[in-house]
């Protein structure tokens, strides 16, 4: 009789493991804040990218009140894994009345996201000339693909220096950024690399509204000169400098008018040049 009971609890369950299509297992989650979370899923067998790249990941969303039927609710998410990770993070933001990440906040480690194994993006080392200086313009959760692209051995073969900057509201929401550069400074692989990691990899953080030691927004402190000067470096050159950005769409449409003012142009996976924008979504 034991048996026989047990069988049908195995028969409801095994279904439920295949609900969602292209599953994958959450294996990690972490609240950075109140506003922002990171999570690992496992990878599929078959994906392959390039560190920068995004894809559609997603939950089902409420069935039809006339159907019953369900559709997927997938929006576009940075890797924020470099392409050798044995698993995929991502960095999202909550929204508590977003359809997708109102849910998507309150996963836990062994439940089932969509994820659509189709890589694209614009914010890959194919996409730019060759260059020296190598700059990654960021705000909140636009820091994902370039968590992936920093910890992309590539990034340094390519280029002399790599400088990180990331603007957010508050310094809380800068503690996903500043314990990346700390894990790819101390990294055995990466450190051969860039060495001691404070000149080959510069971290410039800013915030707008909680004080901190740098204030303001990265596209005034570019205008006015200040980031040039707190580094100790020359300003933004075509010759030598390339640049990807991903953030909010007023963010990335300021960046560019100021890039293209230091006579950066902007490239394609197709037609590479000195700068590019990630257009798909905004951090």
């Amino acid at each position: 009789m034991n048996q026989q009971t047990a069988m049908p609890q195995l028969d409801t369950k095994a279904p439920a493991q295949k609900t969602l299509p292209d599953a994958q297992t959450v294996t990690e989650v972490r609240h950075w804040t109140d506003r922002l979370f990171s999570f690992k899923v496992t990878r599929p067998a078959s994906l392959r990218f390039r560190s920068g790249e995004f894809v559609m990941i997603g939950l089902m969303g409420d069935p039809d009140p006339a159907t019953g039927r369900q559709k997927p609710l997938l929006r576009a998410y940075s890797i924020a894994s470099p392409s050798w990770d044995e698993e995929l993070e991502f960095y999202s933001i909550k929204v508590q009345d977003g359809p997708l990440t109102s849910r998507l906040q309150h996963i836990q480690p062994g439940d089932q996201i969509i994820l659509r194994p189709k890589p694209v993006g614009t914010l890959v080392h194919d996409a730019l000339l060759p260059g020296k200086r190598l700059w990654f313009f960021s705000t909140g959760t636009g820091l994902a693909p370039f968590a992936s692209l920093i910890r992309d051995p590539q990034t340094f073969e390519d280029y002399d220096q790599v400088i990180l900057t990331h603007t957010c509201r508050e310094v809380a929401d800068l503690e996903y950024g500043r314990q990346l550069v700390e894990e790819v400074r101390s990294d055995e692989m990466l450190r051969e690399l860039i060495g001691d990691g404070l000149d080959k990899l510069v971290y410039y953080p800013t915030t707008t509204r909680e004080q901190s030691p740098k204030m303001g927004r990265i596209t005034g402190l570019l205008k006015d000169g200040t980031v040039f000067a707190d580094l100790g470096i020359d300003r933004i050159a075509p010759e030598t400098d390339r640049a990807m950005v991903c953030g909010s769409l007023d963010f990335n449409v300021e960046i560019k008018g100021l890039l293209e003012d230091f006579g950066l142009r902007e490239g394609a996976n197709s037609d590479p040049k000195e700068y590019v924008v990630e257009k798909a979504f905004v951090g």
